[in-house]
């Protein structure tokens, strides 16, 4: 098991008070090692609330979030910024790629707040990644040179660069046309399973969704 959430909840606004939204009420879930799911639901169910728990980026009202069976919502702020950087990929909607950076500059950046210095170990791997996925000729060009698609692809390697056991995906293909998103789904769910990389990916996708070996729908606050 490399994730376990327990009973978390979370909401917003101040708990005394009418205004007071409760998002997630009780949430229990759990992800195996290479294990693929998907979470979908309406927007405003908590999709992201949720996968924005499990990154560290906010922390639950209430609940316990274990990975690979170790306490993380305990974790001080130093000790999250390195479970991030080390143990985590994030692909968003949007690439949130430096504009003022190169491709082969922006896939590089995460090794640098832990290593300092980028070594001939992470440029093979990062090579190998951006060959993998097709835009290794284009590495030296900056993110307005690029397309849609070949934003996107670059911010999976990016995501990948460290080697994290899990990434975590919200809404990747929302923001790209139709053949492009097909191609962003096949990517996801092929290297997550050649590279041995759990995946969630919260997502409004059907096509992306069916390629999750499980699906998880987000309602009155609970998963089904």
């Amino acid at each position: 098991m490399i994730l376990r959430l327990t009973d978390i909840s979370k909401g917003y606004g101040d708990p005394l008070k009418s205004n007071f939204r409760k998002v997630l009420n009780g949430v229990n879930l759990e992800i195996s090692i290479n294990q693929k799911i998907a979470i979908a639901g309406p927007s405003g169910s908590g999709k992201t609330t949720l996968l924005n728990l499990i990154g560290t980026l906010d922390k639950p009202d209430s609940g316990e979030i274990r990975f690979k069976g170790e306490l993380i919502t305990g974790y001080s702020q130093q000790e999250l910024a390195r479970f991030r950087n080390q143990e985590l990929g994030f692909v968003f909607q949007m690439h949130h790629l430096l504009p003022q950076c190169t491709l082969w500059e922006n896939v590089l950046l995460p090794v640098l707040p832990i290593k300092k210095v980028v070594g001939k170990a992470e440029k093979d791997w990062a090579e190998h990644l951006l060959r993998k996925v097709g835009i290794w000729e284009q590495r030296y060009q900056k993110p307005s040179e690029l397309s849609g698609g070949e934003c996107q692809r670059t911010a999976v390697v990016r995501a990948l660069i460290n080697k994290p056991q899990l990434i975590l995906a919200d809404e990747p293909t929302g923001a790209l046309d139709e053949d492009n998103a097909a191609n962003l789904a096949d990517l996801l769910n092929h290297l997550s399973g050649e590279e041995g990389v759990s995946l969630i990916v919260v997502t409004h996708s059907s096509e992306l969704a069916s390629q999750m070996d499980k699906v998880y729908h987000l309602k009155n606050g609970l998963l089904q």
